[in-house]
């Protein structure tokens, strides 16, 4: 009787031994894709500071281009009275030569596609820029709360991983790889289509 009830403690440790083991697995992985998580939430997170400080960096430019386009444009609409009133012939000419390259000035201010490499530093270029900038600060947003999520998500699994082992409860861990499985669905939207749920 003695024999058999060490053998059924060292069945049962063995068995034991074995859940641990594929528990140990679970907190593994579940670990590894926490590391994932966190790291591509950081890098998203920087990118769209980084998008941020460039788009505003260019509605700050843009400001200035079109406050020099207006000035321009009032001196040009100024001149353009003087020009009415002028008789003399030398004057006129000034003022008109000076009106038209204000006017090209203020053209130049709207629209320069060749500046910068081709990207353009115009008002319309700079708008353009600028708003191109927001949109990838809001995809890098999006995908940072995906990755949030998805970190919380694979945290407490391993929480619930590691009750599993002090409790002896196996229905935390199947919880636990449930709640990976959600973390990892959320890292593939963050990835793939930071768009497609929009949870903040």
């Amino acid at each position: 009787a003695r024999k058999s009830e060490h053998a059924e403690h060292a069945q049962h440790a063995a068995h034991e031994g074995g859940n641990n083991k594929k528990i140990a697995l679970i907190i593994s992985v579940l670990a590894l894709f926490l590391a994932f998580s966190e790291t591509f939430g950081k890098s998203s997170q920087t990118a769209a500071l980084n998008f941020q400080i460039e788009a505003s960096n260019l509605w700050n430019f843009f400001q200035a281009k079109n406050i020099r386009r207006t000035a321009t444009i009032v001196a040009t609409e100024s001149a353009k009275i003087e020009l009415a009133s002028a008789t003399e012939g030398p004057r006129k000419a000034a003022l008109a030569k000076q009106i038209d390259e204000w006017t090209k000035t203020a053209a130049r201010y709207q629209s320069e596609p060749e500046a910068a490499g081709g990207k353009g530093e115009g008002t319309r270029e700079l708008a353009r820029r600028a708003i191109e900038e927001q949109a990838k600060r809001d995809d890098a947003l999006a995908r940072y709360h995906h990755y949030e999520v998805a970190s919380a998500a694979f945290q407490i699994g391993i929480v619930l991983a590691s009750a599993t082992v002090i409790t002896g409860m196996i229905a935390l861990s199947f919880l636990a790889a449930g709640l990976g499985l959600l973390g990892i669905a959320f890292m593939a939207i963050g990835l793939f289509a930071p768009h497609a749920v929009h949870l903040f």
